[in-house]
């Protein structure tokens, strides 16, 4: 492996990284993906699919002191489950650290694939508002590309993921490539119905998400069949994962060289040249270094891992990045606050009578509607958020023990319906990550070193929310109506951004609008880590969206001898 050349390396097996693979090795390139996680199989390696709680270890729960000690960052990303833990980062063998006090919750997989295993599926757009946003309010830098440039992509993406939504013609949520939509139940469509007649303007829609309601035959995967264990791995492919869709897309192209328990530690920077010349990796099991050589490399490794490799690509000499000629590197990273919950219940008597068939994997979704035609008057800041949620209809009492409590399982309690909101989090240059001075991992890598909070702004979004929430659940002829407003920690919504923000100009911006490194144009990062700002939409539809993209622009670009 030492001499052999590729003409592309991909950092990551992620979402970014399984379509930078797929893209690639489609248009005839040989790649290698290099991922850190252990190997994990389709189909062949999900041990606990389809299993009940009592045939799985501790009864499905992660014992709470290993829990404590060693996925106490993981657990928000599933890591107290037995059937996700094995998935998820081990956080005493590879740990990271936060600077004066302000937690970060660095949620990341373990395992080849990445989180497109164990993710929310929810796939939405951002809309024309959410690239125009910095250069409308001033906060962070403009993006260098709008909507229009990137539908075509986002369209490109969903017809062969697979997203189920319905189309509801709201331009600040453009509507996508779609199978139909997973139904919703009485209680959501009950909502849906007085709330949208109570409120003019406000929408509650099917969730947009990548668990398909049709058979992808020529893909080898079959429709979602609403099992509710998505995280586990899913051998039906329903849900859209790199094992079951794009990974199988390069292997088959023969053009694919994965290698798995990759420890990706920097790029290798000729300054002459202004090109990277390779990509040093560590064996995570024998501890072998190895330099792999490439005419171009796809950094996918997630945002803040892509943001710590390329801290970590330094300059002989200097303890400045090759790629931070700006000094914006690890700056304005961001995640969507999102621990403001509102609820209620329907009202007494409705729907007595009937309980929902099967789990199905999405609920229902209210679109952005604050500052949408400018600064609402009665709003005391900035963008806005969405929410998301669903009906549901529990047992009306079990608790105690014995007779009593097996009484009460036989019971169902009222429909009831609740959201959690995602906020928008603002480009904030002082929001950073960057490399601890004394503190290095297992491999030598020094740690990545998380300053990140949330600021006023997000802070009377989440309480507006809440106001705004019950609101519109009184109004809809719900009772018992309530909210919450819970700890916003940055990490909890695993939706991390920034740290090499696109933008027009090389000292106000780390890529370009082709996702390129300003200061070496055969790098591309095409995760997170490039986005210049959040919306308030789940956002790994769009990174497959700017990876296809870019993919297809670097690929041109070689081919005429620009890179």
């Amino acid at each position: 492996m030492s001499d052999t050349r590729f003409d592309a390396i991909v950092i990551g097996s992620g979402v970014s990284g399984g379509w930078a693979a797929k893209e690639l090795t489609e248009k005839g390139l040989k790649v290698l993906l290099l991922d850190r996680g252990r190997m994990v199989e389709h189909s062949v390696d999900y041990p606990y699919e389809g299993t009940g709680p009592w045939e799985q270890p501790y009864r499905g729960q992660t014992p709470p002191a290993l829990t404590e000690t060693d996925y106490y960052a993981s657990r928000y990303g599933g890591a107290g489950s037995t059937a996700v833990k094995d998935f998820m980062n081990n956080d005493r063998l590879n740990p990271y650290a936060f600077k004066d006090g302000p937690e970060f919750r660095w949620v990341r997989p373990g395992i080849v694939g990445g989180k497109s295993v164990t993710w929310g599926r929810v796939s939405l757009r951002f809309g024309p508002q959410d690239f125009e946003a910095n250069a409308h309010d001033g906060h962070g830098a403009d993006w260098p590309v709008r909507y229009e440039d990137i539908a075509p992509w986002y369209s490109y993406v969903e017809k062969y993921a697979g997203i189920a939504g319905q189309k509801e013609g709201l331009w600040q949520l453009p509507d996508g490539e779609f199978q139909p939509p997973h139904k919703m139940n009485v209680a959501e469509t009950w909502v849906k119905e007085r709330l949208e007649k109570a409120v003019p303007g406000r929408k509650l829609i099917h969730t947009r998400a990548a668990n398909m309601t049709e058979d992808k035959p020529e893909q080898g995967r079959s429709r979602c069949q609403s099992r509710s264990q998505c995280n586990r791995g899913c051998s039906f492919g329903a849900y859209f994962s790199s094992q079951a869709v794009t990974l199988p897309a390069a292997n088959a192209t023969g053009n694919l060289t994965l290698l798995s328990d990759q420890v990706v530690t920097s790029l290798e920077y000729d300054p002459k040249t202004k090109k990277v010349t390779g990509v040093r990796a560590i064996d995570a099991n024998t501890r072998a270094a190895q330099t792999y050589r490439a005419r171009i490399v796809f950094v996918c490794a997630s945002a803040m891992a892509s943001v710590q490799i390329l801290l970590n690509s330094r300059l002989d000499g200097s303890q400045r990045s090759f790629a931070d000629s700006s000094g914006l590197l690890g700056r304005y990273i961001m995640d969507h606050p999102m621990l403001t919950v509102f609820s209620g219940n329907l009202p007494d008597g409705t729907y007595s009578d009937l309980i929902e068939y099967g789990r199905k994997p999405t609920g229902v979704y209210i679109p952005r509607f604050r500052n949408l035609k400018g600064q609402d008057p009665d709003a005391d800041f900035v963008r806005g958020y969405g929410c998301q949620g669903g009906g549901s209809r529990g047992v009306a009492n079990a608790v105690g023990f014995g007779a009593a409590m097996k009484e009460g399982l036989r019971k169902y309690g009222r429909w009831s319906i609740g959201f959690n909101v995602f906020g928008e989090c603002l480009p904030y240059t002082d929001n950073t990550v960057t490399l601890h001075p004394d503190k290095v991992d297992r491999f030598g890598v020094p740690q990545a070193l998380f300053n990140v909070t949330y600021r006023d702004n997000e802070h009377k979004m989440m309480t507006d929310a809440a106001v705004q929430g019950e609101k519109m659940m009184r109004a809809a002829g719900l009772v018992d109506v309530s909210s919450e407003q819970r700890p916003h920690i940055p990490g909890d919504s695993i939706h991390e951004m920034g740290g090499a923000c696109m933008g027009k100009d090389p000292r106000t911006s780390v890529t370009n609008k082709w996702n390129q490194l300003h200061e070496a144009d055969n790098v591309f990062v095409t995760d997170g880590s490039a986005m210049s700002s959040t919306s308030c939409v789940n956002p790994s539809l769009t990174f497959m969206a700017f990876t296809a993209r870019a993919a297809d622009y670097a690929v041109k670009q070689l081919k005429a001898g620009a890179i």
